[in-house]
């Protein structure tokens, strides 16, 4: 059923009609430059929309409300550990501080009502689909440009959809993930060069890795406009797991390279072979 936008206002008590479980994964993201209009359209879509939703589950006699939320209300970056759960959140960005509202708004609804909710906050999700600075790598590996990452060295999690879709298929039945935050990645920390790498030999590419220090990166970027991107390609973001693996006993079911095959597959039947049409080759 189409519900149309999402906002403070959205109709949802036809969709929502005999059902048990809403698993909520819809959201406003890529919204270019932290603007007044920007941090709005958040508001309204990720925080006032899943504040609708999730009242309207509760009245319409939903058991459980599955949000996912984003490791950015976490933060933007770790230095000396991983990020949990149990963490204080620090949300930078306008989409981050939405995200981070919407969580309080699903908490309170299930607070003052019986439905169960619960918080799962993934890093970068990738898959087919894959957008923004993912999509650009699988490009550039895909092109065979020399790429200057090879002084990079930072770690970064990143989760599959199919691992991300297996936890959260997982958290309709358990009754243990009630009123809890839950992170999840694909197990396997990745420095930007070795995720280079790896998705060169998805493609059975080769790839060039550059030795340009990252300040010098960053500098240039700035120029650019794009520091924020490349602050992401260069610095770490790590998340812990070891919670969701003991409290849920869950195990991501695919290995990052696995699920790096399957996105390159993806890319190589359809991004890739679109712009050689286009282009004539």
């Amino acid at each position: 059923m189409v519900v149309g936008d999402i906002g403070r206002s959205t109709e949802w008590r036809p969709a929502l009609a005999s059902v048990d479980t809403v698993i909520h994964l819809a959201a406003r993201a890529h919204v270019l430059h932290d603007t007044d209009e920007a941090s709005a359209l958040y508001e309204e879509t990720n925080a006032l929309g899943t504040l609708c939703l999730a009242k309207t589950a509760a009245e319409s006699g939903v058991r459980r409300f599955i949000y996912l939320s984003s490791v950015k209300v976490n933060g933007e970056e770790t230095s000396n550990r991983a990020y949990t759960a149990a963490d204080e959140p620090c949300p930078r960005d306008a989409y981050a501080r939405s995200k981070w509202r919407a969580e309080l708004h699903v908490r309170e609804v299930g607070a003052a009502t019986h439905m169960e909710t619960v918080i799962v906050r993934p890093p970068l999700v990738y898959g087919p689909g894959v957008r923004a600075n993912f999509l650009r790598l699988l490009g550039w590996v895909e092109r065979g440009w020399p790429l200057p990452l090879g002084s990079i060295r930072n770690r970064r999690s990143l989760v599959s959809v199919w691992n991300l879709c297996d936890l959260l298929i997982g958290l309709v039945g358990n009754g243990r993930g009630d009123g809890a935050t839950w992170l999840v990645s694909d197990g396997d920390d990745l420095s930007t060069p070795d995720l280079v790498r790896r998705i060169a030999a998805a493609m059975r590419k080769r790839v060039t890795l550059v030795p340009i220090p990252a300040p010098m990166l960053l500098a240039g970027a700035a120029l650019l406009g794009r520091r924020a991107e490349a602050a992401r390609l260069c610095g770490s973001l790590v998340v812990d797991i070891s919670h969701t693996r003991d409290a849920l006993g869950w195990t991501p079911p695919l290995t990052v390279d696995e699920g790096l095959a399957r996105t390159a597959a993806w890319y190589l039947d359809t991004i890739a072979v679109g712009a050689r049409g286009i282009h004539g080759k």
